[in-house]
């Protein structure tokens, strides 16, 4: 009887188990869920961002200066670019795990690995992890990700942005609740059409 009983129990558990995992959020669900301001805001700048990618360094500091110029907050996702970029996912890894201090620290360690791309590579970027955070007075711990935690965060990242149809860095949008029928427009060229979307989307 305990035999049976225990069977009983481990075939629900593992039918619960499956019920869970087999609800994932619908592509639309997730979009909206992406491409919208963050709680308490009317817009803001969404990015998707490697790492490693060039582009996305030169971007980084114009996207920073306007959400500041426009007091509008600055959304940045993890979109590593895979086997091109051999680093990108690790150093996402590691700018989650500043976060866990501040989501301002980690995005000022994402900053000083674009400073630093050029230098950067897969065998010293953890030295450049360690010299940030002796900067900040932090200890980066031996293993930065033990539980595989941190590395799960970047890969949902890289999700959405599969949900949305991603395929290339820097995606950039600019995301805002005035116009439900348009709650948001891609920057194709951030570099001349950042500040004109911004303000189109403002009208609106």
């Amino acid at each position: 009887m305990k035999n049976l009983f225990r069977i009983l129990f481990a075939a629900s558990f593992l039918t619960l188990c499956f019920t869970v995992a087999a609800k994932p959020a619908t592509a639309q669900d997730t979009a909206d869920s992406v491409l919208r301001p963050p709680k308490g805001s009317q817009m803001a700048i969404v990015v998707f961002e490697d790492l490693e990618c060039p582009s996305c360094k030169r971007t980084a500091p114009l996207l920073e200066q306007a959400s500041k110029t426009y007091k509008i907050p600055l959304v940045r996702h993890d979109f590593p670019l895979g086997p091109a970029h051999p680093w990108s996912h690790q150093a996402a890894v590691m700018a989650r795990f500043f976060d866990t201090t501040s989501k301002d620290l980690g995005n000022q360690f994402r900053d000083y690995i674009f400073e630093n791309q050029l230098e950067v590579n897969l065998q010293n970027l953890r030295s450049y992890a360690d010299k940030f955070g002796a900067a900040h007075s932090i200890s980066v711990p031996y293993i930065i990700d033990p539980n595989g935690k941190l590395a799960a965060q970047v890969d949902a990242d890289h999700e959405l942005g599969k949900v949305i149809k991603l395929d290339h860095t820097p995606t950039v949008y600019i995301v805002s609740t005035r116009n439900p029928s348009r709650p948001y427009m891609e920057v194709k060229e951030p570099a001349s059409q950042l500040y004109s979307t911004i303000d189109a989307m403002m009208k609106e």
